[in-house]
């Protein structure tokens, strides 16, 4: 697993208070906040273009701010007008995971190449990191594999990246009205329903034995409920790049998904 050490509890207010004091503190957290910040854009921005190519009606992207470790809850666009055929709804969904995921990947590279060795204090309280297989992989060819008794402390962009590829796989859920589960919709819209309700309660074991938040997407999913609203004209089949494109995308799925995101020591 990889880790970065933070300062928790009355660190977390000591470190508060000195930037309140010291408000030019803030401007180390940029490198942090225009990566994360650009990774989600041009994740939203894929699907806001492939709205415009379709003349499917959609906002530019909002974001929301909030006191998350991130600093967001992500962003968002709204669209406004329904899908004409499945092949416009596929391409839609698939589009944004591309664009975060096509982003993500140098982001990772230069943060990695950032990124140092530490020796773990588990005296302290710390916060650890799941390894995505993505991750891995970059971790072992850059040579950033930790030796044992140590950790790799993330550069703030290679973290940013790290919430690129979680946000990634959240959005590739193939659930209810994720990018996911448009992408299920436009494949199986018959079975859409039944592999949504699937899932979504296969978050429960996740989040027993894994991660809690799986269980706050378990209640999130179904609140926002798991149908999918049908296009203009559901008879318009895939063409054989939209079926390429979902190997891809099942593929950025699995290289992105991490049973335990996050952990604390």
């Amino acid at each position: 697993m990889s880790s970065f050490h933070n300062t928790m509890n009355g660190d977390l207010l000591l470190d508060i208070d000195e930037i309140l004091k010291n408000p030019i503190l803030m401007v180390s957290g940029l490198p942090f906040s225009i990566s994360i910040m650009s990774i989600l854009f041009a994740h939203e921005m894929g699907h806001y273009l492939t709205c415009l190519y379709y003349g499917i009606d959609a906002t530019l992207p909002y974001f929301i701010p909030a006191p998350t470790p991130m600093g967001t809850m992500g962003a968002f666009i709204k669209i406004r007008s329904p899908f004409q055929h499945r092949p416009a709804l596929f391409n839609v969904g698939v589009a944004g995971p591309i664009a975060g995921f096509v982003l993500a990947v140098p982001t990772l590279i230069v943060g990695l190449a950032y990124s140092k060795f530490v020796i773990m204090d588990t005296s302290e309280g710390w916060i650890g990191f799941g390894e995505p297989f993505l991750f891995k992989i970059a971790a072992y060819l850059m040579g950033k594999t930790p030796p044992d008794g140590m950790a790799l402390s993330l550069h703030p962009v290679a973290l940013a990246a790290w919430f690129g590829f979680l946000a990634t796989s959240l959005n590739l859920l193939p659930i209810g009205q994720l990018d996911g589960g448009h992408m299920i919709y436009a494949l199986f819209p018959g079975l859409h329903k039944r592999i949504s309700q699937v899932l979504v309660l296969a978050l429960v074991p996740l989040g027993i034995w894994f991660w809690p938040g799986w269980l706050l997407w378990f209640v999130l999913l179904l609140i926002l409920r798991l149908r999918h609203p049908m296009t203009m004209d559901d008879s318009i089949p895939l063409e054989g790049l939209q079926f390429g494109l979902a190997w891809f995308g099942l593929a950025m799925f699995i290289l992105c998904f991490m049973p335990t995101p996050i952990y604390v020591s």
